[in-house]
């Protein structure tokens, strides 16, 4: 089972902080499984909309979307920050 975190507004456009999810044959890499979270709705396709601008990070590594998944793995998807 996958552990997916969600931080700042993409929790907000999603509503949760996290969920786990069973990886399917069809999930291999990060971008895999962008496109198996917009099939969860609406609110999913609007926090993933612009997968440019998202950061992730796999067990705690900030990684490219071509990255591969694993089961265990833990995901973490960050949107683009700002400051100064």
């Amino acid at each position: 089972m996958m552990n997916i975190l969600y931080f700042a507004s993409i929790r907000e456009n999603i509503g949760i902080s996290s969920e786990t999810i069973s990886c399917s044959s069809n999930i291999d890499t990060v971008n895999d499984l962008l496109t198996f979270l917009r099939t969860k709705g609406d609110n999913y396709k609007g926090a993933f909309s612009q997968t440019d601008l998202i950061r992730v990070a796999i067990n705690n590594e900030y990684v490219g979307l071509d990255k591969k998944v694993h089961s265990a793995d833990e995901i973490a998807f960050f949107p683009p920050m700002t400051g100064g």
